[in-house]
């Protein structure tokens, strides 16, 4: 083992550490799991079987990472927590393994910030760029696109999908698809008008996010119909490119959006 792992943390076996990873005062690390090129581990982390971590992580005390699923039909079927590179995890973060009667892996991706006390349920699957403020939680088999931002102590619904570019406020409660672009809050979660600034900072021309302004009257202010909105985007698109996240996320949402 390195000599960057403390004395004190365990480490199974059957574990895979690069030479590169830090891991610090009791942790412990089970058996099947894999960790890639610097990534540092804090001090009392639960590193669970059957968890893989990419590159360059860096963990922060007291998480508890690829436990099992808090699901009754689990019945210790070998499922996966897979996450990515450059994520930074915060405190006191839970975050579970899929189950088999979905995909089976839990999934983080690249440049994730995860502040403290989020939980992430089994089967969620989670994008790039996003940043989950703490106390934000996930049921299960919920879905979070690229950079989209959960305000503090949101709380998403099992089998959601949260859009790119995305922002909920504080203390939202999510029960249906929020579409991209999306600002929502409250209980529960509304539209309140597209996240104009995260565009302009994401580096969205005036023109685009202008468009995405008027798609989003198309689908929330002009008395359509879901069904007549999307006929609509369709035709926009054809300016607008940036319109066609919009309308692939409308085509393929089985909740219903957020109203």
């Amino acid at each position: 083992m390195s000599a960057k792992i403390h004395a004190t943390a365990i480490i199974d076996k059957n574990a895979e550490l690069d030479s590169s990873v830090e891991v610090g005062p009791f942790s412990i690390i089970g058996p099947n799991v894999k960790i890639d090129a610097g990534t540092r581990i804090a001090g009392h982390v639960t590193i669970s079987d059957h968890t893989i971590i990419g590159k360059n992580n860096q963990i922060f005390q007291y998480s508890s990472l690829g436990e099992a699923p808090q699901d009754k039909k689990y019945k210790g079927e070998p499922t996966l927590l897979e996450i990515g590179d450059n994520n930074t995890i915060r405190e006191f973060c839970t975050f579970n393994r899929g189950t088999v009667q979905d995909k089976g892996t839990t999934k983080i991706g690249n440049d994730n910030w995860i502040m403290a006390y989020v939980h992430l349920a089994h089967d969620c699957v989670i994008g790039n760029h996003t940043i989950f403020a703490n106390n934000a939680s996930l049921a299960g088999h919920v879905d979070v696109h690229d950079y989209a931002i959960l305000g503090g102590f949101t709380l998403i619904h099992q089998f959601c999908k949260i859009g790119s570019h995305v922002i909920t406020a504080v203390g939202s409660v999510v029960f249906k698809d929020i579409p991209p672009y999306v600002t929502a809050a409250g209980y529960d979660a509304k539209p309140h008008g597209i996240n104009a600034e995260g565009l302009k900072r994401r580096g969205y021309s005036p023109e685009a996010i202008l468009e995405i302004k008027r798609a989003y009257k198309t689908v929330y202010r002009n008395g359509l119909t879901l069904e007549e909105a999307k006929l609509e985007l369709a035709e926009k698109q054809k300016n607008c490119q940036e319109i066609g996240l919009l309308l692939d996320f409308l085509n393929t949402s089985t909740r219903g959006i957020v109203r």
